[in-house]
């Protein structure tokens, strides 16, 4: 106990009887999972939408898909395959750490490992899928 009959603190920054996470890689990847999660389900659901609409109306439906050959549609689908490719890799990452016994252990090699396999898949892949967009815009063929 502290003079002020605190308990003291050894190694641990708290604040309010609890723990405090100061931005930490792993929590990073945390956020980053979440959030490539929730916008993976709402890529879903609007595709589930906008399928549903060739029942209702052909037409309808024909406007949609003309829109999705605009080059900023492009640019979100390259970041739709970025934020699933990270929460496939990192969600393997998550299932080794919780299923592994020495998982926490190396959890931040995994991790590191994960971000270095999306971006070897990312170069080539923002490449090829915006290719025809790029050549699209410059005139090309």
């Amino acid at each position: 106990m502290t003079s002020a009959g605190a308990p003291e603190r050894s190694g641990t920054t708290t604040r309010g009887g609890g723990t405090l996470y100061r931005g930490d890689l792993g929590m990073w990847s945390w956020v980053a999972h979440r959030i490539t999660g929730v916008l993976t389900f709402f890529f879903l659901f609007t595709h589930v939408l906008d399928t549903a609409l060739v029942r209702v109306s052909p037409n309808a439906y024909d406007a949609v898909i003309e829109t999705y050959k605009n080059p900023i549609v492009n640019l979100f689908e390259v970041g739709l395959v970025g934020a699933v490719l990270y929460h496939a890799l990192n969600g393997i990452r998550v299932m080794l750490v919780d299923f592994w016994e020495k998982g926490a252990k190396y959890q931040r090699p995994m991790l590191w490992t994960v971000l270095a396999v999306w971006v070897l898949v990312m170069i080539p892949g923002f490449y090829f899928m915006m290719e025809r967009t790029i050549s699209d815009l410059v005139g090309g063929q």
